[in-house]
């Protein structure tokens, strides 16, 4: 994937994370740190609703800008994943996320920097 696309992609699910009202959204820089993915956004959602919600929509955007990405654990909605190849997108219900924590897996390895 060339930085075009991903910059596309990141900013494609940067924007549907704040239209659809994502709290604590952070952006990790994972270049040249891993091989998984350029970069890693993780955000939370209010509720099991808002989180499939916010991940529906990520989905749909990506894909009305020809994107493809793949997705997981929609249908219990505690944490989502999706994978759109060069950014990896986590959405936690926030104590989901508090007992995982990936911010902190990822602080030393990444440049974490909040949006």
């Amino acid at each position: 994937m060339t930085d075009k696309n991903e910059n596309a992609i990141l900013q494609i699910v940067t924007e549907t994370l704040e239209d659809m009202k994502a709290e604590d959204v952070a952006v990790i820089d994972l270049e040249g740190k891993t091989s998984i993915a350029g970069h890693m956004v993780v955000a939370s959602g209010t509720s099991n609703r808002h989180v499939a919600s916010i991940a529906q929509k990520i989905e749909e955007n990506l894909k009305k800008s020809g994107y493809r990405c793949s997705v997981e654990g929609e249908t219990k909605a505690d944490w989502v994943l999706i994978d759109a190849f060069d950014v990896i997108v986590h959405i936690f219900r926030p104590e989901v996320r508090d007992f995982y924590n990936l911010e902190k897996m990822w602080q030393s390895a990444a440049n974490l920097r909040e949006k």
